[in-house]
């Protein structure tokens, strides 16, 4: 009867506690999401508030100014992933025992969840850029929002997980898939640390420049196609209505409404070729926007090489604006390829003032961002600074 009534104890424990830990997590989402300034306060709010028994955030006593953010994140995923292993083998294994699921449910709160919302905070964007503070922001989230789906599959009906929830059964994910996931997101936490902010850059960079590589090569594909000119495949036997359109044609699609459905469907996706005789110049254009896009994916590369690759160690601590300067250049990088992707769409709708307009935005930014960075990070010129002058002028008049 005893040992009932402390089972029966330990289990109404643990639905407190995940229910606190659970808050806690929101807490800790929300935070992350806002990007509160004082995330430390916060921090230690909801950790003592989520449960009065457990200790302190083992951050709240930390200078800050000390702590590696990357080393910090990389320690708390480790010791999320370690704990949600012990995790999932205590909710599948007989006996179902609540007091160790508590122990380690305390122990998360004690110190690996609370730090890795820490992580954050102590990633100053003054000190570590505004790119590494949202990447490593948005990982430790991901990982926040797992663990939260984890716990909601925690039993608390007194015995282990049955079968069918263990796998991903009935469309569901199932406690296997569930600490997966949680693994991968941890992973992708203490990954950063072996990317360091350099890495992350290089990266974020690699990726952009790939995008405009994919781009540019649909922009050689269309150059290739030749549109035929109106009168080519007309052979003068249709009947034709007085606003020129044939009515045969007219007659087939009201009778086929499938096939008027699908031909709109061609229609939007599929682009207009560029007609034999141009009257709008859309070809040369073409030519001249393919030259200075790769112009510009030629720029990403350099800028990778001579100036990511060049970074000085973070925190930097000396007088140059490192981190102010890569926060002024990054939303460029970043946005150019979708800006280039907006002037493919204008060719592909042989819109000549929509083409003129976005090739302009595009290559003015271009030539901005490589103004940004003419400079080495010490000193007044170098190599890059040479090859930036001939960029600048090759994107203003690429002929």
């Amino acid at each position: 009867m005893a040992a009932n009534s402390t089972n029966g104890n330990s289990l109404e424990s643990l639905r407190i506690l995940v229910k606190s830990v659970t808050q806690l997590i929101s807490q800790l989402e929300t935070f992350l999401d806002s990007n509160a300034v004082d995330v430390n306060a916060n921090v230690r709010n909801a950790s003592e508030n989520s449960d009065p028994s457990s200790p302190p955030s083992s951050q709240s006593s930390t200078t800050t100014d000390s702590v590696d953010p990357l080393a910090l994140a990389h320690d708390s995923a480790a010791l999320i992933k370690a704990h949600i292993t012990k995790l999932s083998l205590l909710i599948i294994n007989e006996p179902f025992t609540p007091s160790a699921i508590t122990k380690v449910l305390r122990e998360l709160v004690a110190g690996p969840i609370p730090s890795l919302a820490s992580a954050v905070q102590v990633c100053d964007p003054q000190k570590y850029t505004t790119v590494a503070r949202q990447n490593l922001s948005w990982r430790c989230h991901r990982v926040l929002r797992e663990l939260k789906s984890f716990l909601g599959i925690i039993p608390l009906d007194g015995k282990v997980l049955p079968n069918e929830q263990r796998n991903s059964s009935n469309g569901g994910k199932g406690s296997m898939a569930a600490t997966g996931v949680l693994w991968a997101a941890c992973d992708d936490v203490i990954l950063l640390k072996k990317l360091g902010i350099a890495g992350l850059l290089v990266k974020k960079v690699e990726e952009y420049r790939d995008t405009l590589k994919d781009i540019l090569e649909e922009l050689k594909e269309y150059s290739e196609e030749v549109g035929e000119e109106d009168d080519d495949d007309d052979d003068g036997d249709g009947e034709v209505d007085e606003t020129g359109n044939d009515i045969t044609d007219i007659t087939d699609q009201v009778q086929n409404t499938h096939l008027s459905t699908q031909q709109i469907l061609d229609d939007l996706m599929n682009p207009r070729h560029i007609p034999r005789n141009d009257p709008d110049k859309i070809r040369e254009r073409l030519e001249s926007c393919m030259k200075r896009l790769r112009l510009t994916t030629l720029l990403y590369t350099a800028i990778i090489k001579r100036r990511l690759k060049t970074l000085p160690p973070f925190p930097n601590a000396t007088q140059v604006p490192v981190t102010q300067r890569l926060d002024e250049v990054f939303p460029l990088l970043k946005t150019l390829p979708h800006r280039f992707n907006e002037v493919a769409c204008a060719f592909y709708e042989l819109d000549r003032d929509s083409i003129d307009l976005a090739m302009d935005s595009c290559f003015f930014d271009a030539f901005a961002a490589s103004e940004m960075l003419m400079k080495p990070w010490e000193g007044d010129r170098d190599e890059f600074t040479d090859w930036a002058e001939k960029f600048q002028v090759g994107i203003k008049k690429p002929d």
